[in-house]
């Protein structure tokens, strides 16, 4: 009585937002299935060539009463990822969760120093990337990811503001459930999870998952230390969000405890 659905619900991003730690904290709800992988179906052209047949095999089985969610961090910033995703299906549900987007540089950058690290390649300190002749490097893509009011202004082109739910990505990792919750009344689903699916790790500093009489944590890249960054730059970096985030606000209508 199963068979594979395309996502009637998308994770859009945004890249090291929290896109893992919602999608794993949805899986318990018994109402939805996930998609195992980031696909990349609507950002990297040569997936979207593919077709959707292609895109839907890569689903997990589903009954009836499911909700398929997918999730690729990178279609939020993705040009052709909006357009793409309406055509698909314009009445779409989508989850965007987003942090502080001084902090998100710093992680995304934090990623990158370890990939690299691991591959044996060269790194650069964080403010030998971000400032370039004395001045903020507005061009360095982290910094270009975290201009959520330029990314936003593209879904909102073709997505009416009630179908994007934003998932607060620093509250999440300190108090998941009452976002949790919020995300089950924008699916239309009956409240499933509770507080007794989390508990607090110390080692790690956040919370860990329990379902089904299992344990699991998100995996060891994810939490991991950020450099200490010096404070003139990081006021730098507050000072050139903080124009980016109020047009944000007022977009969505809604405000953050962003910097």
């Amino acid at each position: 009585g199963t068979s594979r659905q395309i996502p009637q619900t998308i994770i859009i991003g945004v890249r090291k937002g929290g896109t893992r730690a919602l999608l794993e904290m949805l899986d318990i709800h018994p109402n939805i299935v996930v998609a195992a992988t980031e696909v990349h179906f609507f950002d990297w052209d040569e997936n979207y060539v593919k077709g959707i047949d292609w895109y839907r095999n890569l689903m997990p089985f589903s009954y009836g009463n499911q909700i398929t969610i997918e999730k690729t961090p990178g279609y939020f910033t993705s040009p052709h990822a909006p357009g793409r995703i309406h055509d698909m299906n314009s009445s779409i549900k989508l989850l965007l969760i987003l942090r502080d987007p001084t902090e998100r540089v710093i992680s995304d950058y934090t990623q990158v120093y370890y990939n690299r690290v691991e591959s044996h390649k060269p790194v650069q300190l964080f403010e030998d990337i971000v400032i370039k002749n004395g001045v903020l490097n507005t061009k360095y893509k982290a910094i270009q990811r975290s201009l959520y009011d330029v990314h936003m202004e593209k879904w909102l082109k073709h997505f009416r503001l009630d179908q994007i739910h934003i998932v607060d990505g620093n509250t999440l990792i300190k108090d998941p459930l009452p976002e949790l919750q919020k995300v089950e009344r924008f699916l239309n689903l009956p409240s499933r999870i509770m507080s007794s699916n989390f508990y607090f790790n110390q080692t790690k500093g956040f919370y860990c998952i329990r379902s089904e009489g299992r344990e699991r944590c998100l995996h060891e890249s994810k939490g991991r230390p950020h450099p200490l960054v010096n404070s003139t730059v990081l006021e730098q970096l507050y000072s050139y969000f903080r124009e980016h985030n109020a047009k944000f606000y007022r977009m969505v209508n809604h405000s953050f405890d962003w910097h």
